[in-house]
């Protein structure tokens, strides 16, 4: 099978759209031998914060010596960035050879009369074999929209959930209040597992910890007392640390520790900590071996979470791609990741001219995005997500805008509007493109 071969399976499961449900990749992984059961996971949820909670603790892991596999989406660049062990991305060759495996097995399924399995579920099978080739230590699994229906949570080998920042989205699948949606998340909570939460609203707190009790599973929480003495600044965040969030057995009684993440925004102190609470717990519970983290024997000590933190990269989240002009892209697609990167916007660059580009799909919160981001900006241009049904159209998007900043231009392309919002900078403007990760890949390649 030939690469475009197999991204043409893709496709085509593509058609199958979104089916929540574990059925049918239960079904798709038993025909592939069950992979997912001879892997250790650390699995992640959560709305926004997630997928560089997942990047922070990928790296700290490598550094710790062990053989990491991560499963992220979406991905920026390439497609096979989705399935990476120890930050390298699955070869073609690889990649076409599990492809046949995975299609054979959804042959037989559709064969015997039962429906084709979705892209995302093909996608989960393709990580597991993949990982499962790769003798992985750990893999760090990061959900797909949800949890408790979501196809990665037929796993039953979990050493630890952590949960990420959790607000509102995806209401039409996962409930239209912040209680539903945290409920639907902690449905990946398993049973003598250990929870690690980073910050929540108290309601999605009280969620978590109702689900860990239930379940039997161990309740740790980081609070916002755990994190002090915070310093922003364009190369990089520094805060403080302890362990006052780690009550009764997993309190380890270390001091405060000073930490630095080289990625930028305000909001990546509390990503970075929530990693590194993460991390500190499993630390402990591989220096008590605990049952759920058997055979991880490898240590890991603050030297090496730092470490982890000064290697870690995730494209397309405040990321400089050029610094003249001073161009940052940014996949906020949602209200609270939108006020996030406001706050960023503020504190960074209150004095700058701001020029934006927007593209957003019509399925998200389209109008609270406009409304908190664009009244920063002297100008906004919009284009539509290439290649994407759910894309909004440029013009249609720029009708939206105009309510809040009337400099708003529609634009046929994202290579137009690169080049036009460079014609208008100066020094001492910057250029933000936000919105659907799907078209900040293109600026990616653009500006490399």
């Amino acid at each position: 099978m030939k690469y475009s071969e197999a991204m043409n399976f893709i496709e085509e499961c593509n058609k199958a759209g979104i089916v929540p449900g574990l059925d049918s990749i239960k079904e798709l992984c038993r025909r592939l031998g069950n992979p997912q059961n001879e892997l250790k996971f650390i699995h992640i949820a959560g709305t926004n914060g997630k997928g560089s909670t997942l990047a922070y603790m990928s790296s700290i892991l490598k550094c710790a010596g062990y053989k990491t596999g991560r499963y992220i989406s979406p991905t920026i660049v390439s497609y096979l960035e989705r399935f990476q062990v120890n930050g390298k991305i699955i070869s073609q060759k690889l990649f076409c050879e599990i492809v046949i495996m995975v299609k054979q097995a959804c042959d037989s399924m559709v064969a015997d009369g039962l429906p084709h399995p979705t892209a995302f579920e093909v996608e989960t099978a393709i990580a597991f074999l993949f990982f499962l080739e790769k003798k992985c230590d750990i893999v760090v699994l990061e959900c797909g929209m949800g949890g408790r229906e979501d196809a990665t949570n037929l796993i039953t080998t979990t050493v630890m959930e952590v949960f990420a920042h959790i607000d509102m989205d995806h209401m039409q699948f996962l409930g239209e209040t912040l209680v539903a949606i945290a409920t639907e998340k902690a449905g990946i909570i398993k049973p003598n597992s250990t929870v690690v939460s980073g910050i929540q609203y108290d309601e999605v707190y009280n969620v978590l910890e109702e689900k860990a009790d239930l379940s039997g599973a161990s309740f740790v929480k980081l609070t916002r007392d755990g994190i002090g003495k915070i310093k922003y600044a364009i190369k990089g965040q520094t805060f403080e640390i302890s362990s006052a969030g780690m009550p009764g057995e997993y309190n380890s009684e270390k001091a405060v520790t000073k930490f630095t993440t080289p990625l930028l925004g305000t909001h990546q102190v509390d990503n970075a900590a929530t990693a590194v609470f993460a991390m500190r717990t499993l630390d402990y519970m591989i220096s008590t071996h605990c049952d759920t983290c058997m055979g991880m024997n490898r240590r890991i000590t603050d030297d090496i979470i730092q470490k982890g933190l000064d290697n870690t990269v995730w494209p397309a989240r405040l990321q400089i791609v050029s610094k003249k002009p001073l161009f940052i892209i940014d996949g906020a697609h949602n209200p609270d990741a939108a006020l996030r990167l406001k706050e960023s916007i503020e504190m960074y660059f209150a004095d700058k001219k701001k020029i934006f580009i927007m593209g957003m799909f019509r399925d998200k919160a389209v109008e609270e995005v406009i409304d908190i981001m664009c009244p920063l900006a002297d100008m906004v241009m919009t284009i539509a997500t290439p290649d994407n049904p759910r894309a909004m159209s440029a013009v249609e998007l720029a009708e939206a805008v105009q309510r809040v900043c009337p400099n708003v231009t529609s634009l046929d392309s994202v290579e137009e509007a690169i080049e036009m919002s460079q014609m208008f900078a100066d020094k001492d403007s910057i250029i933000l493109a936000f919105g659907s990760l799907s078209f900040l890949g293109r600026i990616i390649l653009q500006k490399q």
